[in-house]
C-alpha cells in the first residue's frame, strides 16, 4: 500500500503504478516478439541457501517474469555449494541460448566469493548491471546494462518530467548497488552531484543545499524535515523494518515520510516507491539483452 498522500503537500512519485505500466508495455512487446523469434526472453535467478528475505525477493522476481512472458530458469542451491560448482553453473548459463539474463541473489554465504561470481557472468547477460564492464560503460557514458535500482530512480524522474539539468543533487550512500551508479546516472542527466556517506561531516547542511535528495543508506528515517529545503525532490531508496513500543513492526524508509512530505515538492513512499521499479528494470534489462542477442 502506498503511503497516504491526503495529509501532505508533496506529489507522490508512485513507483508501483509506473512499474505496472512498464510491465504492461513489456508484456505486449514480448507477446509480439516471442512467435517471431521462436522463444521468449529468459532469466536465470540463482539463489544459495535459505535466507527468508532472499526467498521472497526471488519469488517476486519469478512472479513478475511470469506476468510479462519471460521464461524463468531459476536455480536454488544448498548452503554448502562450492565456489567451483557455482562457477560451472554460471558458465553453462552463459552458453545457454535460452537465457538472456543471469542474476545472483545477494547476500551469499560467507564461504563464497560474490565478486568473483558476479565477474563470471557474461556482461551482456548481467541484468543486475554489476559487472566491471557494465560499470565501466556507465562511467564512459556508453550503452550497457544498468543497475536496476538506480535505473528505476531515473525512470521515475522521466515519468514525472522532473528536470535534473543544473539541479544540485545529493546521494546519501555509496554502495556499488545504488549510490555510486546513481551518482553517475545523475551526472549524465547534467545534475551537480554531491556524494555523502557515514563519514560525511555536516550531513544535514549538505542535504539542505540539495534540490534533489536520494537517501540510500539503510538507516531508518535518517532524513528529517528540518534537513530538507522547501520544494526539494526526495527519493527514498531505504527499506527498514522497525518495531514500535507495542511490538508491532512496520516498514519505513531512510526518510521521515510524514514530516518531509510537508516540505518537499515530490517524494517516493516506502513501500510502493523505488522497490517495484527495481523489479521492472530487471525485466526491462532482460528484454534489452534478449533483443541484443537476437539482433
Amino acid at each position: 500500500m502506498v503511503q497516504n498522500e491526503s495529509y501532505c503537500q508533496a506529489k507522490i512519485l508512485d513507483g508501483k503504478a509506473l512499474a505496472q505500466k512498464i510491465e504492461q508495455q513489456l508484456k505486449t512487446e514480448i507477446a509480439t516478439l516471442t512467435p517471431q523469434r521462436g522463444r521468449p526472453p529468459g532469466l536465470a535467478v540463482l539463489m544459495v541457501g535459505d535466507n527468508p528475505a532472499s526467498a521472497v525477493y526471488v519469488r517476486n522476481k519469478e512472479r513478475a517474469c511470469s506476468k510479462v512472458g519471460i521464461a524463468s530458469f531459476g536455480k536454488h542451491f544448498p548452503e554448502n555449494i562450492s565456489q567451483q560448482e557455482l562457477e560451472r553453473v554460471i558458465d553453462q548459463l552463459n552458453q545457454d541460448p535460452r537465457v538472456d539474463g543471469i542474476l545472483i541473489q545477494l547476500p551469499l554465504p560467507s564461504h563464497l566469493d560474490s565478486v568473483a561470481l558476479l565477474n563470471k557472468i557474461n556482461p551482456d547477460k548481467d541484468v543486475d548491471g554489476l559487472h566491471p564492464i557494465n560499470l565501466g560503460r556507465l562511467v564512459r557514458g556508453e550503452e550497457g546494462l544498468r543497475s536496476c535500482t538506480p535505473a528505476g530512480v531515473i525512470a521515475l524522474f522521466r515519468e514525472y518530467q522532473i528536470e535534473l539539468a543544473g539541479k544540485n543533487a545529493i546521494v546519501i550512500g555509496r554502495s556499488i548497488l545504488v549510490g555510486k551508479p546513481l551518482a553517475l546516472m545523475l551526472l549524465a542527466e547534467n545534475a551537480t552531484v554531491t556524494m555523502a556517506h557515514s563519514r560525511s561531516q555536516n550531513l544535514a547542511a549538505l542535504i539542505r543545499q540539495a534540490d534533489v535528495i536520494v537517501a540510500a543508506v539503510g538507516k531508518a528515517e535518517l532524513v528529517q524535515p528540518d534537513m530538507v529545503k522547501e520544494g526539494a525532490i526526495v527519493i527514498d531508496v531505504g527499506i527498514n523494518r522497525i518495531t514500535d513500543s507495542e511490538g508491532k513492526s512496520r516498514l519505513v524508509g531512510d526518510v521521515a515520510f510524514a514530516g518531509v512530505a510537508d516540505v518537499a515538492a515530490a517524494i517516493t513512499p516506502v513501500p510502493g516507491g523505488v522497490g517495484p521499479m527495481t523489479v521492472a528494470m530487471l525485466l526491462q534489462n532482460t528484454l534489452t539483452s534478449y533483443l541484443k542477442g537476437l539482433s
